[in-house]
Order: structure tokens, then sequence, then C-alpha cells
């Protein structure tokens, strides 16, 4: 027996419920299938619980780089299995409380794998769902690496869900995740290192403040190895061994636990895609047109990880155009997600935040522009809170006063990146900026002297 209903929906994260409960509210019968629990990865296995434990080691971070300035007490730890018993707190009620979300919206539920049998049918287990249209927007999985004894790492999920924090940790690769999850082990007391193959890591974000990262990092006491390439993990006794290429020679890394931080890829591989006829594109997305629509198969849209739409793969684009994906459901193909000003943040200690273009790309699109950069460990607000590795960058068009683009490492970063990233998609000025009267002293009462 075949269940038919106006929408399928492939996920359950930021994109999947962006999509699902307007189109519910709209009317339309409408069935959610995930092979994961429900909540998606920001929810469970990502921003969310990792902004719990960053939480955490900043303020243990906090305590220990003020004292003798004002703090007496014993310099404060981090108890991994006290955070970790915090963090379920947030993540462990979520699958029921969304399969009940969608249960209360008039929705229909499946849990498993789908994958197609036709251009909208979908298998899940024994039974078969045939939509009007569906919307895929799984997210997406850790990439695969094509290395020896890959099966012994250790996801960034693995990670989150530890119990307890081992010895010795490594991270294969030089993202988001391996510099946010190095600093959190790090101040748990754990000996980590960070493996990267590339000559710089965080690619994307301005090279002169990752420098600061990186030397902010190994002041922490972590091993950050530069142009290392990953070859194989080997398990030898009681503890894994990594084995790597530095060009001159090979090296052997020891660690109790190694963790995958080398990129994630669009979770569609065991969809049968061809099955509807719908074609992937530049990533292992779906390949979309300007409206998220496939363009093979014209009843399928795609949004967030899953998509090859060009967006960051960060949960409020993934939101965004989900909802972009709803409104041209319910309305015709009208409505196209706009990616201008999209701020990103890694949250270290202090974080790296960026909004609009970087130098290298302002330059290659032939633009008149200013850059601004300062190393600002010696302004009052990183000195007030003993940060040492701390600066910005902005460009600013020559001409028309445009913020172009800005680059934050310092306190607070993560949120006055937003005040930046506002100028850049409403394209408030540069003199703007300076001549806003902001509360002082604060973070945002800096953006005067950044520009």
């Amino acid at each position: 027996m075949t269940v038919e209903v106006d929408l399928i929906v492939v996920g359950t994260g930021s994109a999947a419920q962006s999509v699902a409960f307007p189109c519910r509210e709209a009317g339309w019968s409408v069935m959610v299938v995930d092979s994961d629990p429900f909540g998606g990865t920001c929810q469970l296995r990502g921003c969310d619980p990792k902004k719990v434990l960053v939480g955490v080691s900043e303020l243990v971070d906090w305590g220990r780089r003020m004292q003798g300035k004002g703090l007496s007490a014993p310099a404060p730890t981090l108890s991994w299995p006290d955070m970790a018993r915090f963090k379920r707190t947030f993540t462990d009620g979520v699958p029921a409380a969304m399969d009940r979300s969608f249960k209360e919206a008039g929705m229909l539920t499946a849990h498993g794998r789908a994958r197609f049998v036709g251009p909208t049918s979908l298998r899940v287990g024994d039974e078969t769902y045939a939509g009007g249209h569906v919307v895929i927007a799984a997210g997406a999985r850790h990439a695969p690496l094509g290395i020896l004894g890959e099966e012994h790492l250790t996801t960034s999920s693995g990670f989150l869900g530890l119990e307890a924090l081992p010895r010795r940790v490594a991270f294969v690769g030089g993202g988001y995740i391996a510099f946010e999850f190095a600093h959190i082990a790090a101040r748990g007391g754990a000996e980590v290192t960070v493996l990267h193959r590339g000559a710089r890591p965080l690619e994307g974000f301005d090279p002169d403040l990752v420098a600061q990262v990186v030397d902010a990092t190994r002041g922490l006491g972590v091993d950050v190895r530069l142009s290392t390439s990953v070859t194989a993990v080997e398990e030898r006794g009681d503890e894994l061994v990594v084995h790597a290429s530095t060009g001159p020679g090979e090296v052997e890394v020891a660690a109790d636990l190694v963790v995958h931080a080398a990129g994630r890829v669009p979770e569609v591989d065991d969809l049968d895609l061809g099955a509807a006829g719908v074609e992937r594109g530049e990533g292992g997305g779906i390949a979309v047109n300007e409206y998220l629509q496939s363009l093979s198969n014209p009843a399928v849209y795609a949004a967030g990880d899953a998509a090859a739409s060009g967006g960051l793969p960060l949960t409020p684009v993934a939101g965004m155009e989900g909802r972009t994906v709803a409104a041209n459901l319910l309305n015709g193909n009208t409505r196209t997600p706009n990616y201008l000003g999209i701020p990103t943040v890694v949250f270290t200690t202090p974080p790296l935040a960026r909004v609009g273009l970087d130098e290298a790309t302002a330059r290659a699109q032939g633009l008149h522009f200013r850059a601004h950069h300062e190393d600002t460990s010696g302004w009052y607000s990183s000195r007030r809170v003993s940060l040492t590795h701390t600066g910005f960058k902005t460009l600013v068009e020559e001409g028309t006063d445009r913020v172009l683009g800005a680059h934050l490492l310092g306190p607070h970063a993560e949120e006055i990146i937003n005040v930046f990233a506002l100028a850049v998609r409403e394209g408030v000025s540069a003199s703007d900026l300076k001549d806003m009267v902001f509360a002082y002293p604060t973070g945002a009462s800096d953006i005067g002297y950044m520009l």
C-alpha cells in the first residue's frame, strides 16, 4: 500500500523544519523522514551542544587569564563528566520533542533510511510514500578520506558524546571542528595534536588573523602541524597511531582518540537519486536552479547541506533556504535565496569571525578598496580581559564607502560581526558606522576605530 501526501521532506533539521511547518500550516499533507534521531545536526550533534562546551571552556580560560588581576581563588578546572551531563540537558529531549511537534502539527513521521523508487516516491522500510513534491534536506556527513584505518576515526558527533576526555586527542583536518574542539580539549587537560594537510588552516578566513589563531592555539599547548597529510590510522595495542607525510618525511603521532575534522559532504549517497532522475552538482549535492529546484526533476527541491546551492554550510543558511523552498512550493518559483552578508564564526577563544569579501577575492573582482588591519592586543577591550591574540581587518570600497568585508578576532567577535553583516547586506556605509554612537565600553564601541 502506498501512502500519498502533498509533500515528503527528507531530513528533520533546520532546513527541513523551515519547509515542513509552513507547508503544513498552508493545508498541505506532509510526511517527514529521517534515519537519524529527529532534530538535525545543529540541535543534536553540532552548533548547539558544541557551544555549550565552548561556553564552559571560555569560562575556564577567562578564570585562568585573570589570575593575579583581581581573581585570587585557585584557577578553575574543566570537569568533563559534569560538562557532558550539562550538555545532555540540551540534547536528550530533542528527538522526542521534534517527533511530537511534527505529529501535533498533523504531519506523518517515519524513522529509517529513505530511497527513491520513482520520481516522487520513496521507500522507507516496508512502506512506500508518494508525494506531489519531495524536498531533500538530509544534511551532511563526514567526507570519506580513503585512508587505511579510517574506521578508527571518531566523528565530531562521537567527540561531543564523550563521557570522559581521553589523555591524548588528535584531529585530522584544520577547519572549524579541529580548532574549536582542540581549544575545548586542551583546556580540559588533554594533549592535543592538529594535523592539517595545507600550509594554512581555516581556509576562507583572513590569513593574517588565522596566523594569530594558530599562535593562540599553540600557546595552549596544542601541537599544530601544517603541511602534514594523514595517510593511515593504525591500532597498536591500546593506542592509535596516526601516520602522516610531511613532504620531507613520514611522522607518527600516538593518540587515544583520533577525530575526523577534514570536511563534510552531502548525505545523499544512499537515496538512489537515479530512480528519481535527480542529478547531483558540484560537491555532490543536488543540482538546483536559483529557486533551489532540481535541474533534472522539477518536483524535487533541495535545501541546506544537501543542495549544491553555493550557500555557506551553516544552520542559518539552511533555515533561510528552507523558507525559500517553502515559499516557492506554496506560491510558485518567485523567491531566491540571498547569500549577501552572511557571517560565519569559529568559536575558538577568542572567536574568529568574518563576513563579506576577503582581500584576495576583492582584488580578483577588480575592486578598489582600502584595507585596515591592526593587532588589537594592546587595546583596552583586549587588555581588560587579558587576551593577547586579537586583531581585525576591514575592507572599504574607494569612492562608494561600501563595507566589502570584515574579519575579526577578539572578545565578542561573534556578536560584533553581526553589525558588519548588516552593513554589508543593507548597504550601510563605513561613514555611517563610524558616526554611530554605540554603548561604551562594549565590543561594538570599537567599530569606529576599525574603519
